[in-house]
């Protein structure tokens, strides 16, 4: 799952009934950051917005529904992206996928009775959304096993064009929030859930995954300092 040379710093290598564990917390985290988020009501990532606003334009399938539908489109179009080199294994993307999706409507269902009035209340409430976001993809990218189809996707245009994988991402997130402005438009009279919230997202969430790398490195030191001082002590 690491995109970047720092990834590696963090990834678990160890037991992979633990990496699968952590993988699933981290899933549930992350659903769990997405549905407080949109319960501040101040606008929501992408991806959300683009899955949330199908909610109000067909209301009888979930918001993970779309969610997962989205994954499958996803994974059709890395197939198109990757040709001969997409493999089998490739599928068990879905998995995953289907795990978020109903972590997600499961943790929608859990916050429906949460409703902020105040402005700085809902401010506060998506900062703290966006870093159980975050936290949640810190775990995922620690557990280092399944990417989900959208970044599959993300990545297998990566390797096809050698841009570079930011800006890749950046363009597929405006893509995405084009398409969830237009179908407001059209369907809704205006686009829904794209407000501040939407960029300040943008900017949280990978201001806090650095932090959580940040933090888990200096643990990590930490830790290492100690175990050679305790080795040390005993040889003494």
């Amino acid at each position: 799952m690491a995109h970047h040379e720092r990834d590696a710093e963090v990834i678990d290598t160890g037991s992979l009934k633990r990496r699968w564990a952590t993988y699933i917390i981290g899933i549930y985290i992350l659903t769990m950051g997405i549905s407080l988020a949109i319960r501040a009501g101040i606008g929501i990532s992408p991806q959300s917005s683009l899955t949330r606003t199908m909610t109000l334009v067909y209301k009888p399938l979930s918001q993970g529904t779309y969610n997962f539908m989205l994954e499958l489109l996803m994974l059709f179009l890395t197939f198109l992206v990757m040709r001969k080199d997409f493999r089998l294994k490739n599928f068990a993307s879905l998995i995953p996928a289907f795990v978020l999706a109903t972590c997600l409507d499961f943790n929608l269902m859990l916050t429906r009775s949460i409703g902020v009035q105040e402005y700085f209340l809902k401010f506060g409430l998506l900062a703290f959304a966006d870093a159980l976001l975050a936290f949640g993809l810190f775990l995922m990218i620690r557990a280092n096993l399944v990417l989900m189809p959208i970044d599959m996707f993300v990545n297998a245009v990566f390797e096809r064009t050698k841009w570079r994988w930011g800006d890749i991402k950046t363009a597929f997130d405006c893509t995405l929030l084009v398409i969830s402005a237009t179908i407001g438009l059209i369907f809704l009279g205006k686009p829904e859930f794209i407000r501040e919230g939407t960029f300040m997202n943008a900017i949280l969430v990978g201001q806090y995954i650095k932090l959580y790398f940040f933090v888990f490195k200096k643990m990590k030191g930490v830790m290492i300092s100690y175990q050679q001082r305790s080795l040390e002590h005993r040889t003494n």
